[in-house]
């Protein structure tokens, strides 16, 4: 079977202190895959763009934010991660300079600054799976990590990384 994933991104913007993240409680639309969970920021890639300028849009078209520093921290393969079983490949960075005020919400929720502890601590609700590789976003490790986290019936099945 040939291999087809939605590409997207995936990004923490980090408070100037480095101690807050800026998430996305997506609280907004009933049918929403991501329905009261807290998020990063991002999306799918258009087409005839770049993984950079892709993030650089979404930080800006969901939190009005223009990115002057971001790395990337790894890629993750989610196989069956999509509510329709969709295969993603995602490219998660860490924004650590920007420009901007965010909104107190936008179409899909409520946007907040949130601990870095309280996201990695398992104090919010988020995905399962986010609890798997947060802790390498946030890391000191400079290396990027790339997984694989397959999912089944909306949990992860697995994950292996490594880093390079």
């Amino acid at each position: 079977m040939r291999y087809q994933p939605i590409l997207g991104t995936l990004g923490y913007v980090l408070s100037p202190d480095r101690r807050d993240v800026l998430l996305l409680h997506r609280n907004t639309r009933s049918g929403d895959h991501h329905l009261g969970k807290y998020v990063g920021l991002g999306g799918k890639l258009e087409r005839d763009e770049g993984v950079t300028d892709g993030m650089r849009r979404e930080i800006m078209e969901e939190a009005g934010l223009t990115v002057t520093r971001m790395s990337l921290r790894g890629t993750i393969n989610w196989p069956g991660f999509g509510q329709g079983g969709e295969d993603w490949l995602g490219f998660i960075f860490l924004v650590e300079a920007f420009e901007g005020i965010p909104p107190a919400d936008n179409a899909e929720g409520t946007l907040s600054w949130q601990p870095v502890t309280s996201l990695l601590n398992g104090e919010l609700p988020i995905w399962e799976g986010d609890k798997l590789f947060l802790p390498l976003v946030f890391d000191d490790d400079p290396r990027a990590f790339h997984g694989v986290m397959p999912y089944q019936d909306g949990r992860p099945a697995g994950w292996e990384y490594e880093r390079l």
